[in-house]
């Protein structure tokens, strides 16, 4: 059932200005479970009087406003408390362990305006090393994509109350482990980062092609990602591996329409209509790939893991068309991914840009030093690709056993489908 306009509205105000107001509460209340309590308070506040009096003329600034109100009406009710408590008994013990929080500046933390800082703290709360990684997922949709739980719940197919509940305990291990309301800084900030652009890039790559279900993408995820990874960019200006990232998932979010056709079945990058591509995207994304190369360390190509996979994919989108697509420089890109980030899937990628620039049965010798790869055994891109060139060779049997064996492992039901249907035609 479509929701009424003034219903909608809030809801598009409160997807746009929630991380913000939730940032801007967290660094008054020091407790991230409390500030979006508050914030659902002053949301609620909207749902009352906006379609009563009607959408003020700033919307976000009253949420804000309403919030912080909320917030330092929590405060002082606080702060009478721990008078109570030293009038009492005195709390010296207490302050000492930390069991009683000092709120002294936070009223005058209030009159300050740091949203920029306020947003990069709450993302790098959000994405505290202390959670696990699908806890730290869930926190960041939540708080900064302003996702409610029966959205991310179905975005990533999993039942409601195991999302709730993943919440909840990340939000009470943030509490128990003390974790600081703050950005780091200096060596700390190298450290951290990777686990935020970590967040970021499971959530694009999780709607780009999806690990389950019968969708082929989710859309909303990958826009999701690439508004977090924007914000995270204008946030963080001299980062290199953060242009980086962002640089690749715009590109890789220009070829979005051209990866399905009419009937919703994926469409293979080398068979993509590339009129169908998002100029703009494309443009942004190169932008932003040279002010990762331009923030990268020097002397000498010591490019990060993600501005590399950025250049990979610029390579792609600097193609013409799939027969001009510049595959030996894409196998060196992946050589040099490989010494920087060594794994198993970048050598599987690194094959097939191998066997593009220099011929399937070179693809094929590298491919089959991956087969007994205990990371990859249950990864169906691993015999898809292997009989995807075993098909080129004309080894037709193998490459049908191979696709088949690729249907087996692969989950998103879609992918299933094509797989059976590439070792069907094998088989007439």
């Amino acid at each position: 059932m479509p929701q009424p306009p003034v219903q909608a509205d809030i809801a598009a105000v409160w997807r746009i200005e929630s991380a913000r107001v939730i940032g801007a509460v967290a660094r008054l209340v020091r407790d991230v479970a409390v500030a979006e309590d508050l914030a659902q308070e002053a949301l609620l506040a909207a749902l009352e009087h906006w379609p009563r009096d009607g959408l003020p003329q700033r919307p976000g600034a009253w949420l804000m406003t309403t919030a912080r109100n909320r917030a330092l009406d929590w405060i002082r009710e606080r702060r009478m408390q721990e008078r109570r408590h030293e009038e009492l008994a005195g709390d010296l013990q207490a302050r000492e362990a930390g069991v009683v929080p000092d709120f002294t500046d936070a009223l005058d933390a209030a009159r300050q305006d740091e949203i920029g800082d306020d947003l990069l703290r709450l993302m790098f709360t959000a994405c505290h090393p202390v959670l696990a990684r699908d806890a730290r997922v869930a926190l960041t949709l939540k708080l900064l994509g302003g996702l409610t739980t029966h959205e991310i719940a179905r975005a990533f197919l999993a039942p409601e109350p195991t999302i709730a509940q993943r919440i909840v305990r990340a939000k009470q291990k943030l509490r128990e482990a003390r974790v600081p309301f703050e950005a780091p800084r200096g060596p700390q900030l190298a450290q951290r980062l990777p686990a935020v652009l970590e967040v970021v890039y499971l959530v694009f790559n999780e709607g780009y092609t999806a690990t389950a279900g019968a969708d082929w993408m989710r859309p909303a995820l990958c826009d999701e990602a690439l508004r977090l990874a924007r914000m995270l960019a204008e946030l963080m200006p001299g980062a290199a591996e953060v242009q980086g990232l962002c640089a690749l998932l715009e590109l890789q979010a220009s070829r979005s329409r051209a990866r399905t056709d009419a009937q919703g079945r994926p469409v293979l990058l080398g068979e993509q209509d590339r009129s169908r591509w998002d100029r703009l995207l494309i443009h942004r994304g190169l932008a932003a790939l040279e002010k990762a190369q331009a923030l990268s360390p020097t002397p000498g190509p010591r490019l990060g893991p993600y501005t590399l996979q950025a250049s990979i994919a610029a390579c792609h989108a600097r193609a013409p068309s799939a027969n001009e697509t510049d595959w030996g420089r894409i196998a060196a890109l992946y050589e040099q991914l490989a010494r920087v980030q060594p794994s198993p899937v970048v050598e599987l990628n690194r094959a097939v840009a191998v066997a593009q620039a220099f011929g399937p049965a070179a693809g094929l010798a590298l491919v089959e030093q991956l087969l007994d790869e205990p990371a990859l055994r249950q990864y169906h891109w691993l015999p898809s690709v292997h009989g995807d060139l075993l098909q080129k060779l004309g080894r037709h049997d193998g490459a049908r056993a191979a696709f088949l064996r690729a249907a087996d492992l692969a989950t998103n039901e879609t992918e299933q489908r094509l797989l059976r249907e590439r070792a069907a035609r094998l088989a007439t």
